[in-house]
């Protein structure tokens, strides 16, 4: 899999109307959601388990790190990479990156949508992390 593929992946979502722990492509997906649907293109995704739509105590964390596909990167954030955000203190949130642009499932717009990854955006980083087959 490239970088391309899994930005047209997360693309194919824009416009989806946000729900909470929506899992239902191009009918509801929260940002979690967005990442499952994007990574069951490729690999057998176990679901995250219920979490509150604040910060959920490391639960997206959590998930994450328990995916056998994905690995932890250390590096700045490029395409294809995926991005756990937080708004306070606790990580509560999901993006791609895709380039100078990021896609989530934001429920302030209530879709999935694509922006600049912005300055602001960019300071809400805590982790970036990787599809292993990535290419």
């Amino acid at each position: 899999m490239t970088a391309d593929e899994v930005i047209a992946a997360a693309r194919a979502e824009l416009g989806t109307p946000f729900m909470h722990q929506g899992r239902l492509p191009g009918i509801a997906l929260d940002c979690a959601g967005l990442a499952v649907v994007v990574a069951r293109h490729w690999y057998d995704v176990t679901e995250p388990a219920a979490y509150s739509r604040g910060p959920s105590n490391g639960q997206l964390e959590y998930w994450i790190e328990h995916q056998d596909f994905i690995e932890r990167v250390t590096s700045a954030p490029v395409a294809g990479n995926l991005l756990l955000m937080r708004f306070g203190n606790e990580p509560q949130h999901i993006a791609f990156c895709a380039g100078d642009t990021m896609i989530h499932s934001y429920s302030n717009v209530g879709k999935v949508t694509e922006h600049r990854f912005s300055d602001v955006w960019q300071a809400r980083v805590v982790r970036v992390y990787r599809f292993k087959d990535l290419s």
